[in-house]
């Protein structure tokens, strides 16, 4: 750290977004392209005031990053301009900083030592430190397949593309393994491909990562699901180990609120990704948005992306709704301590382009029109309450009913976990009571040879943990195939983070 006074120097700068009524008329990314040379210099000035803190909380996985990104050291380099050791370090414990230098919510910037003072200049911008370094790093010609030098002569399936299914292919196709990664859809990503919108994550990114994997050695097989098009008898005699990264991919619904079976009432996938497919070239989607008012059910991540291409797709209006109140603006130092993930009002690039939020609401119930379909939905001012045994109850606190017009409504409220597939009943696999796939201290599931990271795992999480937990998983099944192994394994089994979104 050349400057220990940099951050008191210069503030947080995020990088800056395009116009709200340019991004409304295109799918590209959110954010301004500076040019290479401004970007590069504020980046710099933003990588400057790290202060290389004593303890490092933002690589801490109990609170700050899963993943352990050596976040000082790579700051530093930028700071010197020295993007090809950055580019190293950064690589040494995240297989896809493009994606969550784009996709995370950045713990590691909750858990900043900058962050403690509600008065000073902010955390250090971690995120877009970790996105410019990735990005220059694909510009350089940095990022370059890693061929293993010795093949072990063990067969490994992986079953899922997505981003911890990737990450446990990339590193044992480098440990010198055979990786088949099976997908039951037509494209490769998972979530990144179908559940994440263009405008956040455009899919050449993840498609000239995928080109890189297929250099390195890994193999993919597109619209196979496995436990039908591939036996589990099949997979048993071809493969030395399985690693499960299905995802978990059951949305939540809402079945008891009177009118759910009306027409133009969808989960939030159902909407997603259709539109996905069309920025793909695969015609209209089905679920469209196009001149109809609509109403989102949900305040998270989801229904931000559910917001934002619900805009784009040309919708009448936007109304997200959230059960719970309004957030404050800063972290609440009784209710979310520091380093611990605030509980702060977040607004997402979507919020700022049109439409509106209302919070401590909750459906009373959709309305239809004579012909089946929804027209409009009735609300109510609710809390949401806890009993002795921590179920939550959702109480009115007002008579005072509003009337909203809908004409399509998208249920943005979580997911229950890993959908019944074939596969994991003819593994003899049982869920947990919490919808997930259970391993033990190896990450073997109660079949043998079977392995499991991820959201199927841990249930829906972030990507920065389903990348943590593929390279973990990654390190299990080279020892179980050769005794012992070399892979790094950055989180430990079964640990739960505080930074919980």
């Amino acid at each position: 750290m050349a400057d220990p006074y940099g951050f008191l120097k210069h503030d947080r700068a995020d990088a800056k977004k395009r116009p709200a009524d340019e991004r409304l008329g295109d799918w590209g990314e959110v954010y301004l392209d500076l040019g290479a040379d401004t970007r590069d210099k504020q980046v710099r000035t933003q990588a400057s005031r790290c202060m290389d803190c004593g303890i490092p909380f933002c690589h801490s996985g109990s609170a700050g990053c899963p993943l352990g990104n050596l976040i000082p050291e790579w700051n530093d380099l930028v700071r010197r301009g020295d993007w090809g050791q950055a580019s190293d370090r950064l690589h040494a414990t995240n297989n896809f900083p493009e994606f969550t230098g784009r996709l995370c919510p950045a713990p590691c910037e909750a858990a900043c030592v900058l962050a403690i003072s509600h008065d000073g200049g902010g955390a250090v911008a971690i995120k877009r430190v970790e996105q410019a370094i990735a990005d220059v790093s694909w510009e350089q010609g940095l990022v370059q397949p890693s061929q293993a030098q010795v093949t072990s002569g063990k067969r490994v399936a992986v079953v899922g593309s997505g981003p911890a299914g990737l990450a446990a292919a990339q590193q044992l196709t480098r440990a010198g393994h055979e990786v088949t990664v099976y997908e039951r859809d037509d494209r490769l990503g998972g979530l990144l491909r179908y559940g994440i919108p263009e405008f956040k994550l455009e899919k050449k990114v993840l498609d000239r990562r995928l080109a890189q994997l297929r250099k390195e050695g890994t193999k993919f097989v597109t619209g196979c699901e496995v436990g039908v098009d591939l036996t589990v008898a099949e997979l048993r005699s071809r493969f030395d180990a399985v690693v499960l990264a299905v995802g978990a991919l059951r949305g939540r619904d809402d079945t008891s609120t009177p009118g759910r079976r009306l027409a133009g009432v969808h989960l939030a996938m159902d909407h997603l990704v259709p539109a996905n497919r069309a920025c793909e070239g695969d015609g209209p989607p089905a679920v469209d948005a196009a001149g109809k008012h609509v109403v989102i059910i949900g305040g998270g991540d989801t229904g931000a992306d559910c917001y934002g291409t619900a805009t784009r797709q040309g919708a009448a209006s936007v109304v997200q709704l959230d059960q719970y109140p309004q957030p404050p603006s800063r972290r609440d130092d009784e209710r979310s301590p520091w380093p611990v993930w605030p509980w702060i009002l977040r607004t997402y690039p979507a919020h700022e382009e049109a439409g509106e939020r209302k919070f401590a609401v909750a459906v009373e119930e959709f309305v239809g029109d004579e012909h089946g379909h929804v027209k409009q939905i009735r609300l109510r001012k609710v809390r949401v309450e806890k009993d002795a045994s921590g179920r939550r109850a959702v109480v009115p606190t007002s008579e005072e009913v509003e009337v909203l017009p809908a004409d399509l409504v998208l249920l943005a409220i979580g997911f229950e976990g890993v959908e019944h597939l074939p596969l994991l009943g003819g593994l003899g696999i049982e869920l947990t009571a919490r919808g997930t796939i259970s391993c033990g201290s190896d990450w073997q599931t109660q079949a043998p040879g079977v392995f499991v990271c991820g959201d199927a795992h841990r249930g829906a999480s972030l990507v920065v943990w389903a990348i943590a937990e593929g390279r973990s998983v990654a390190h299990a099944v080279d020892s179980f195939l050769t005794g012992s192994s070399d892979l790094p394994s950055p989180v430990i089994p079964n640990q739960l983070p505080l930074a919980v979104v």
